[in-house]
């Protein structure tokens, strides 16, 4: 398992944007980790947002998502970011990154194996 730490929350206005980072740390981040990004709202189940295999060939949105978030990874720094634009009210939640150990895209929260504590995004109307 790996260590994550996001950054970059915080309270905007729709229309606004934000970049969300994961710092890995514990164990080599290498192109064999998957990383995703999931969100949570209150009163509602968690939900995957965004995920990217380990060499950054391959990624996944969540429809509501596509096209207004982009997701990168810098395996250099080992870190990965969530681009954030054009937000929404409703996409107020919790954000947690996470890794599996994977060549395989993954979308799934079950197949993550290692999590972050979690970033507010807040998105004021």
């Amino acid at each position: 398992q790996v260590q994550l730490v996001e950054s970059g929350g915080g309270l905007v206005q729709a229309g606004d944007s934000l970049r969300l980072s994961c710092a890995a740390s514990g164990r080599s981040f290498s192109n064999y980790y998957t990383m995703g990004w999931f969100r949570q709202a209150p009163g509602k189940e968690r939900e995957f947002v965004s995920a990217i295999t380990g060499n950054g060939g391959s990624t996944a949105y969540a429809d509501s998502v596509k096209g207004r978030f982009t997701i990168s990874r810098d395996n250099s720094e080992n870190t990965v970011y969530l681009q954030m634009n054009s937000l929404k009210p409703e996409d107020t939640a919790v954000y947690y990154c996470a890794a599996v150990r994977s060549v395989m895209l993954r979308t799934i929260a079950a197949n993550f194996d290692s999590w972050g504590q979690g970033t507010q995004v807040t998105v004021s109307s």
